[in-house]
């Protein structure tokens, strides 16, 4: 089908298309990397009257760290994660989990900033920033914020962003020197949304688990940190039994749709299972 008709900005600073947006309100989307809107608006589920779009605002491009932080540009495709030299020193989960993102065609046009601002459930990164404490940073008509990404969902495709105000950029603690790290995702097929995925990233201490973070994708109306079941594995060697018991702990606060993935009780046992995997691989790459 064809879109309905709409007007196109193109602003060239993050400054302009914060106007637009506050001028234009309600009226105006947002256009990044355009693999959730562009269908909508063909299906005419969506019809904005103006679509603002931010590929001309060179400010919102590229990849740094600055001392113990990485500064991922929101505009910054998942191909160009993947061929950067300081994710893949610094964030080698962000490689791993991108690689598991669609198809090629997506990954080159698709953002990692609309990855994480439009609230989508099934999208992958959500979950892999509460995991490693990521903070949004946003601009709108008041200024310049950060937000937590553990505080910035609130329901299916409902976020922290106030009207006009864009996330402009992803600031990341680098993980400590040794860490280990896994994203294992559950799909029924190649670029399809996760039926179940988990994040894990921790540290271990002379054979145990010293620290740990887990992360839940597309089992929730939001991403979930399975901060429970990241405790259990604290001091542990990771033995069957605490496997087990975080699996169960992470499956606790499940609660996924049943839906083309399978009913509510198989995702929710993948899920667990996609836990335990994560939390064997990421301690085999610790140290």
């Amino acid at each position: 089908m064809i879109t309905g008709q709409f007007d196109y900005h193109r602003p060239a600073t993050v400054a302009e298309a914060v106007n637009l947006l506050t001028l234009l309100g309600e009226d105006a989307n947002l256009l990044a990397g355009g693999h959730s809107l562009i269908p909508m608006m063909k299906l005419r589920l969506a019809a904005p009257e103006h679509l603002v779009d931010l590929h001309g605002i060179a400010a919102l491009k590229g990849i740094s760290r600055d001392g113990d932080t990485v500064v991922i540009g929101a505009m910054t495709t998942q191909h160009e994660l993947l061929a950067d030299d300081t994710i893949a020193a610094s964030l080698p989960i962000l490689r791993e989990t991108a690689l598991l993102i669609a198809d090629p065609q997506v990954r080159y046009r698709g953002t990692i900033g609309g990855n994480v601002a439009n609230g989508d459930p099934g999208n992958d990164m959500p979950a892999l920033m509460m995991t490693l404490g990521a903070r949004y940073r946003i601009h709108g008509p008041d200024g310049a914020r950060e937000v937590a990404a553990a505080e910035f969902y609130q329901g299916a495709y409902v976020t922290a962003l106030e009207p006009g105000e864009i996330v402009t950029a992803i600031a990341i603690p680098a993980p400590a020197d040794g860490h280990g790290y896994a994203y294992e995702k559950l799909k029924r097929k190649v670029g399809d949304y996760a039926t179940a995925a988990a994040a894990v990233m921790l540290t271990m201490d002379g054979g145990t688990v010293a620290s740990c973070a887990i992360g839940l994708t597309n089992l929730s109306d939001t991403p979930l940190l399975a901060e429970e079941a990241a405790g259990l594995v604290i001091g542990s060697d990771l033995d069957d039994a605490t496997l087990k018991k975080a699996a169960a702990a992470a499956e606790a606060i499940m609660s996924p749709a049943a839906d083309t993935r399978g009913p509510v009780e198989y995702r929710k046992h993948v899920g667990g299972i996609m836990v335990a995997r994560a939390l064997t691989r990421a301690a085999g790459r610790a140290g």
